[in-house]
């Protein structure tokens, strides 16, 4: 590890990229869902967050949404989520591209994030497709579209595509990017696991900051082995 290598890299990017997974969000307190702590009435994630589960009981499905979302709304970003936006802030070229639902990063003040797998705050109707946002804790349920469908949570569920547009865009920046922060992913969730390699096929200097190794070290310049929130207020 070179701390003083990594800041003059960074110094000298013009299009960052920050890829984010669970491990920044759980820093803050951010419930992962799995494994026993995870469970809720007894169900696992994944046997709700599904079309399927949506549509053979949305009733079920929204009030697991609405009890995430109250978990969520009283957590707040930590240091690694503030120093991503204070780094957009210096250097608008900076994208963040996360992996997480909870809108962490834009409570921080990071201002051009991608969220590839949605967000647990964005509401969508089944029927005209329309989305927004939407923060009521708790929400009505079931909420109803406008056009008379009903809405479901702006999240990709299991089994489901990423947005196009979205993951393009990611595509994208990670295929520009001269510097990539790679915080808190086990590198094993794909299509995201796989704009880590675009970044570093483009030729960006690759840094992983993670509590222990990941599917993606192999192919990083500089490992730092730490908690996001302490070792990214240093480096930024």
């Amino acid at each position: 590890m070179n701390l003083e290598r990594i800041r003059e890299k960074l110094k000298g990017s013009v299009s960052p990229v920050a890829l984010t997974g669970a491990g920044i969000s759980a820093e803050s307190g951010v419930p992962t869902f799995r494994g026993p702590g995870g469970l809720w009435k007894n169900f696992r994630a994944e046997d709700l967050a599904t079309p399927e589960a949506f549509e053979a009981d949305p009733l079920r499905v929204w009030e697991w949404y609405d009890w995430r979302r109250g978990l969520i709304s009283r957590i707040k970003p930590n240091p690694a989520h503030y120093a991503l936006a204070e780094l957009e802030s210096k250097n608008p070229g900076l994208t963040v591209i996360t992996q997480n639902v909870d809108g962490l990063h834009t409570l921080a003040g990071s201002r051009n994030v991608l969220e590839i797998h949605g967000s647990i705050w964005r509401v969508a109707c089944t029927e005209c497709k329309n989305s927004s946002e939407n923060r009521e804790v708790p929400i009505k349920i079931l909420p109803g579209c406008p056009c008379g469908g009903v809405l479901r949570p702006g999240v990709v569920w299991f089994g489901e595509a990423l947005p196009e547009d979205i993951l393009n865009e990611a595509f994208e920046a990670s295929g520009k990017a001269d510097f990539m922060l790679v915080v808190g992913t086990s590198g094993v969730v794909q299509p995201a696991a796989s704009l880590a390699y675009r970044g570093k096929e483009a030729g960006a200097f690759m840094v992983e900051i993670n509590t222990g190794p990941s599917a993606l070290s192999n192919i990083m310049d500089e490992t730092v082995s730490g908690k996001a929130g302490e070792v990214l207020p240093g480096l930024l």
